[in-house]
């Protein structure tokens, strides 16, 4: 995992016609502001996205649950030939649910579905954009992922640009942010933040999310002994557990183990361990309601707790926004994007809302066709 490197003089080296600051120009471990480097490597070659010029993996500082120092990783993608004047644009990539275990990080193993994901940013880079992706607090770095905490997404997002633009000079600092499923509402949070949490460093343009979980919130209010009584689709319990795992990590003094049985623990506990496609299986014929010795709502401030953790905000927005949602999505369904869209509109919050007759994965594909020419235009 992440290893401070000495402070020493910066150095530097070409790779591909990128010029790249040595590891061991970074700041030690005492450095802790948010975007500061720990650790930089070469990424492995097998998990490059398709048309990569030069890849490298990044550890840096960013904020986690309890709002102090945090770790993160990542991964910094440049397309390439020269660099545009005033660098590389960039897209930040918010990737969807992997799993909470380390080694369910994108940057150590790739994304959780590379057959859909690695197209998907290849096409970032042939329109000659850096990908910066970030595996978020807690994911391939210690402590246990937050997982849907928004805010601490938002963070481990904007922190990657930084330490990005450090590692890599040929970086703009103009970058948008882009991404699906648990990463569609990171992204669409990080806009939310983008300009507070980048300062004067960085030019944020706008977002894109597709497939966004919001006032996915709202469905846990009710759970607790035989609620639901019936099992539901497994990919819908191994999310539920992730959340309950992350909450149950970001916010100790719930003490939500008190609240679940022997087997909810047992499957709270699978979370922390088993990416995502080994969760989904071991959640098969799962009763959700069979998970819970007393009622979640029980929980004082509950539903003020879970809105401050993972409610996707509907107001505060300095850019534009771009929402994409599948029809026949049933991973986030369509009331989903449109409870949040009607909010948004409400407050008169620059969004851009377009739906495709598809489902979840077939969103973030087809959403292209819209998307890229919608980032272009934040560029342009």
């Amino acid at each position: 995992m992440a290893r401070a490197a000495a402070t020493v003089a910066i150095t530097s080296l070409t790779v591909a016609g990128t010029c790249l600051a040595s590891p061991a120009a970074f700041a030690d471990e005492a450095d802790r502001t948010p975007g500061s480097i720990v650790d930089v490597e070469p990424l492995p070659a097998d998990l490059w996205i398709p048309g990569t010029a030069d890849a490298q993996r990044i550890t840096y500082w960013s904020i986690g649950s309890d709002g102090g120092p945090a770790l993160s990783s990542g991964a910094v993608y440049v397309p390439p030939g020269d660099a545009p004047d005033g660098g590389w644009p960039v897209v930040a990539w918010a990737h969807g649910t992997s799993g909470l275990a380390d080694d369910c990080a994108p940057s150590l193993v790739g994304p959780a579905l590379p057959e859909r994901d690695y197209p998907y940013l290849g096409r970032w880079l042939e329109q000659g954009y850096a990908v910066v992706s970030t595996d978020y607090v807690g994911l391939g770095t210690p402590g246990v992922m937050p997982y849907l905490d928004g805010k601490v997404e938002a963070h481990s997002v904007v922190d990657s640009v930084k330490a990005a633009r450090a590692v890599d000079e040929s970086l703009s600092n103009k970058w948008v942010v882009v991404g699906q499923s648990q990463g569609g509402g990171a992204a669409i949070t990080t806009a939310r933040y983008a300009t507070e949490f980048g300062g004067e460093t960085l030019d944020y343009r706008g977002a894109v999310g597709t497939g966004v979980p919001a006032n996915i919130e709202l469905t846990l209010l009710p759970l607790g002994p035989g609620v639901p009584p019936t099992a539901i689709p497994a990919g819908l319990t191994s999310y539920l557990f992730y959340i309950l795992a992350g909450l149950r990590s970001a916010h100790p003094e719930i003490d939500l183990d008190s609240y679940l049985t022997p087997l909810g623990a047992h499957y709270v506990d699978a979370a922390e361990q088993l990416c995502v496609n080994e969760l989904h299986d071991a959640a098969e014929g799962v009763v959700v309601g069979d998970l819970f010795s007393k009622p979640l709502n029980q929980i004082p401030n509950f539903h003020g707790l879970l809105v401050d953790y993972m409610g996707v905000p509907t107001s505060g927005y300095d850019r534009p926004l771009f929402i994409g949602q599948g029809l026949t999505d049933i991973d986030v369904p369509a009331p989903s994007a449109f409870s949040l869209v009607a909010a948004l509109t409400a407050n008169g919050e620059p969004v851009t809302f377009t739906t495709y007759p598809t489902d979840h994965s077939g969103t973030l594909v087809d959403s292209q066709a819209d998307t890229i020419p919608f980032v272009r235009g934040l560029f342009g």
